[in-house]
């Protein structure tokens, strides 16, 4: 049953506080949201700050406010930090109250790919689970059928995982590029899915350091997007590193592996990554840690993830790699991966039903 907004005002505490705060945070869609503020709203963990300012550049705030400081706090400036998990607002008056909503949740990602399609109803199933599930949303791609369009994104995404819009942070599939540059993509998302016509960009979630990539437009050695993730990489400090992308490296589906993939992988695999996350193919397949070849490496290896059961037409196997450890077909689902200081857990959950399908640790290297 849906939180009520009612709710939001109520001090809370741990898992419901985080729980309450994802439910707020969904049921302010930006249209309802608090105005006058940029950003409009924040998800933050314990410890993150964002600063706001009015939209209007030549207002003079007054003195900052926050609603519950045991969950964010605001100073002078503007500046807010992240406290206890929970929902607030923070305000500051200039001639009228300007406002903005902050919701403070654990460290945890949870989504899929390859997800809302008007002539199904998966999307709608996996749209429960998530919602019972505070944290990040990732998308791994293909997130409107069949051609990314805006309609598409209304009347498919939008009803299902759209409640989730303003905690998404999105990655763009082979489908959703079928509308040139991914238009009704990038439209839909705004500021989350990065830059129009480019798709990559990335955050962090408490000890992690998160890249969204987009294996829609050219990310081979020369491309801008490998620049820019060489770049992105030397500048992280995060002890852990995750990745999700469209594309997977390895497949034992219908489409297969990626080759295209690798000097993607190369990178993020100098860069000692944990994690890569990836959609296309319309199962759940998860590997053993490995190398860009495909070859096992327990200690500094890659384990992926091939989440494509947001809600779209499942498929099987076509041929079983080596390295894969586990597999499901016939079920839709989501991944949550909970990203600890120097760990993660990983569970696949299935939808409807919520039965807990395949679940692990693995460390940070």
């Amino acid at each position: 049953m849906p939180l009520l907004l009612k709710e939001c005002g109520t001090r809370l505490f741990g898992a419901t506080a985080a729980l309450v705060a994802a439910a707020c945070l969904d049921n302010t869609a930006p249209a309802r949201s608090p105005r006058g503020l940029v950003p409009r709203w924040a998800v933050l963990n314990p410890g993150d700050t964002v600063r706001f300012a009015p939209e209007d550049t030549t207002a003079r705030p007054g003195v900052w406010r926050t609603s519950d400081p045991s969950v964010a706090t605001v100073d002078s400036t503007g500046l807010v930090r992240g406290v206890g998990y929970g929902y607030t607002i923070i305000g500051t008056r200039s001639g009228r109250m300007l406002e903005a909503t902050i919701a403070v949740m654990p460290p945890v990602l949870v989504g899929a790919g390859d997800i809302a399609d008007c002539a199904l109803d998966g999307d709608d199933a996996t749209a429960a689970l998530v919602q019972a599930i505070p944290g990040f949303v990732f998308t791994a791609g293909d997130n409107a059928y069949q051609d990314g369009t805006a309609l598409d994104f209304a009347d498919c995404y939008d009803p299902s995982w759209g409640r989730f819009r303003t905690r998404t942070r999105p990655t763009p599939g082979g489908h959703d590029y079928r509308t040139p540059g991914g238009a009704g993509y990038y439209a839909y998302f705004g500021p989350s899915a990065g830059t129009p016509g480019q798709g990559y960009y990335s955050y962090e979630v408490g000890a992690w350091h998160v890249v969204a990539l987009n294996s829609n437009i050219p990310r081979d050695s020369s491309s801008p997007q490998f620049a820019w993730l060489r770049a992105d990489l030397a500048a992280n400090h995060k002890h852990c590193l995750l990745a999700y992308v469209y594309h997977p490296r390895f497949s034992s589906g219908q489409h297969g592996s990626v080759a295209a993939m690798q000097p993607i992988w190369e990178m993020l695999y100098a860069a000692g990554a944990e994690v890569v996350i990836s959609g296309h193919d319309h199962l759940y397949e998860r590997f053993v840690p490995q190398r860009p070849d495909g070859t096992p490496d327990p200690a500094q290896g890659i384990r992926q993830f091939t989440v494509g059961t947001g809600g779209a037409l499942l498929t099987g196997i076509r041929l079983r790699l080596p390295t894969s450890e586990f597999v499901q077909t016939g079920r839709w689902g989501v991944l949550r991966l909970a990203l600890n200081d120097s760990s993660y857990q990983w569970e696949f959950v299935q939808a409807p039903g919520g039965r807990m399908l395949d679940s692990g640790t693995g460390t940070c290297h």
